[in-house]
């Protein structure tokens, strides 16, 4: 945004910024969920919200999924824009017939006469010691279902961006946040903020309205021997890896998972010829399997070299090694070198 005001936020301030944007802007939208309220949200992200809009517009909800999620199909087809958060996402599973069977399907199965225009914010992924039921990364369940928009911001000018974008949609948005972003920069290793984000310095955000396409990735760094594929906490950690093996890495933000901006990461690999597909979640039937399958189908000829994926384990989320179930910059380094090498 040319002349934009813009002011240092978190990803957290700018979420709170995109709501807050939106709920000024249109009095169809509602926020609601697990302590939204009057105490802000576990990770603060609507602190503020109920005292200056109310209690009518930015309430809390009982500890029921599926009663937060069902409310907002039923508040959509009527012409509301709920925004509803679900505490983290490993707790998304009791909603989930009413993500599925409801959200997703009621454009269709009305012949277009209702839509979901609904956002279920999510955060996502580990990093903060939250063990096994704090900590998945499900973004491959949500992938899977047709209806569905899933996005995955991975700096505060996105995330903001992003969320707006998602409110103004008509079809139902998971919105996933990656925990380890939420507070500040992060330098692809440690679980502590460092200065200035690589993208963004310290999250430069228009304090205004701005919307990001939610069917466009970003090129986070630009390169000639290697494409790199990611989203979330591991573009950061992909970019600390092309900067410790000097390997030219063109890296991928995906941005939005689904619907997926294919054509950009065709024209990427096409020029590198190389691709390592790097996420967090598990490495069985991740999100990963589908990014890999597409690149087979549209760039088999130009590749020189397999292409890899780097990922968790699949094992449940284990507490006590959550830094060595990361990707961290030495296993994706390696896994940029066996592509090189090869």
């Amino acid at each position: 945004m040319k002349n934009a005001v813009t002011a240092p936020m978190t990803m957290i301030q700018a979420l709170r910024s995109a709501m807050d944007v939106m709920l000024e802007r249109d009095n169809n939208v509602v926020v609601f969920g697990q302590d939204v309220g009057y105490f802000g949200g576990v990770f603060r992200c609507t602190d503020g919200l109920q005292a200056k809009y109310g209690r009518s517009r930015v309430f809390d909800a009982p500890i029921s999924e599926g009663g937060i999620v069902g409310t907002a199909v039923g508040m959509a087809a009527y012409g509301l824009r709920p925004v509803v958060e679900i505490q983290f996402a490993d707790y998304f599973y009791p909603a989930s017939d009413q993500i599925v069977s409801e959200a997703a399907r009621l454009r269709y199965r009305s012949a277009g006469e209702f839509t979901a225009s609904m956002v279920i914010r999510m955060p996502c992924g580990g990093g903060i010691y939250g063990g096994q039921t704090h900590s998945q990364s499900p973004e491959a369940m949500f992938t899977h279902v047709c209806g569905l928009r899933t996005v995955m911001p991975s700096n505060p000018y996105d995330a903001k961006g992003l969320l707006i974008a998602s409110i103004e949609n008509d079809d139902p948005v998971i919105f996933l946040e990656p925990k380890r972003l939420y507070n500040g920069p992060f330098d692809g290793h440690h679980d502590q903020p460092v200065v200035p984000w690589s993208k963004h310095p310290m999250g430069e955000v228009p304090e205004g309205y701005y919307t990001v396409p939610l069917d466009k990735a970003s090129v986070f760094r630009p390169g000639t021997e290697l494409t790199v594929i990611t989203y979330g906490t591991m573009v950061f950690v992909s970019e600390a890896a092309a900067k410790e093996t000097g390997i030219d890495c063109e890296i991928i933000d995906l941005r939005t998972l689904w619907p997926l901006d294919l054509d950009t990461i065709v024209a990427s690999v096409k020029k590198t010829g190389r691709c390592v597909v790097v996420h967090e979640a598990t490495r069985t039937s991740g999100f990963g399997a589908e990014l890999a399958a597409l690149v087979q189908e549209h760039c088999f000829y130009e590749l020189e070299a397999p292409i890899e994926r780097v990922t968790g384990w699949d094992t449940p989320y284990p507490h006590a090694q959550e830094w060595a179930y990361f990707p961290g910059p030495d296993r994706v380094g390696a896994a940029f070198k066996r592509a090189m090498e090869a």
